[in-house]
């Protein structure tokens, strides 16, 4: 094949765009020289760095973090029942606890792991989006229904699980949160989520009560720990609830529909 050819046929695949209709390189960034760095001319310098990686869209290293951190929720559950199960034996197998343990926190670093990965090269993507909160969700959610149905402690079994209220709480809190952020965006197009910060307390509570019991602390008894989670959970709640109640009334949709 004729070697103006072959270049020609490289730059057509590098400026094709994906099925997502992006481009690696914009058609009018890459131009033809019979230099052997041809296919390189007029295009930026991140550009050229994509054309030095391997022709393809593979997925970002922060969504492989992502994933992995998901995968690691099944294994924590795992391991977290089965330790239950020998602690209701009367033969605890320690090693299995610090297994669960070692995965929690695992999953627990690579969350900001992944969000630093984004933000330092660049590789903020839709799908990372919509499984970073999925993982992090996942992750409390399991480690709370987990630990409310088996008991981590032989000697006080109350102090090694979570009461039954606490997960209602929590899942309860979440389904409505979830469940009104899809009508805000049936209704007005747009939802615009605002952060509180009773909400960012409440998810550090709770990641605090999963590790009280796992790392069976005596400090203060469990109950306490727990109601404070239940506290800015249920707080919480009301505060996103009253925010996209005020959003759908700014939009109108609260008010009686007009005859």
């Amino acid at each position: 094949m004729p070697r103006a050819e072959k270049r020609k046929q490289v730059v057509e695949r590098l400026t094709a765009p994906n099925a997502f209709g992006v481009h690696r390189v914009k058609p009018a960034e890459a131009t033809l020289t019979d230099s052997p760095e041809g296919v390189f001319a007029g295009a930026s310098e991140s550009n050229a760095l994509q054309l030095l990686a391997p022709v393809g869209h593979a997925m970002t290293t922060a969504n492989k973090i992502t994933v992995v951190r998901i995968l690691m929720i099944p294994a924590f559950v795992t391991m977290a029942i089965y330790y239950g199960a020998s602690v209701k034996r009367g033969q605890p197998l320690e090693w299995q606890r610090f297994i669960a343990i070692a995965i929690f926190i695992l999953a627990a670093v690579s969350d900001g792991l992944d969000g630093y990965v984004a933000r330092r090269y660049n590789q903020r993507s839709t799908l990372g989006i919509i499984l970073d909160p999925i993982a992090d969700k996942g992750l409390l959610l399991s480690g709370i229904i987990t630990l409310s149905l088996t008991s981590w402690s032989e000697v006080e079994p109350e102090s090694g699980r979570f009461p039954v209220w606490f997960p209602v709480l929590v899942i309860s809190r979440d389904a409505i949160l979830l469940v009104g952020t899809l009508v805000l965006y049936l209704l007005n197009g747009k939802v615009q989520v605002k952060p509180h910060w009773t909400g960012k307390i409440a998810t550090v509570l709770q990641m605090v009560a999963i590790g009280w019991v796992m790392l069976q602390l005596r400090i203060i008894p469990l109950l306490y720990v727990v109601l404070a989670a239940g506290a800015f959970t249920l707080v919480s709640g009301v505060i996103y609830v009253t925010e996209g109640v005020r959003q759908l009334q700014a939009e109108g949709h609260a008010h009686p529909a007009k005859p």
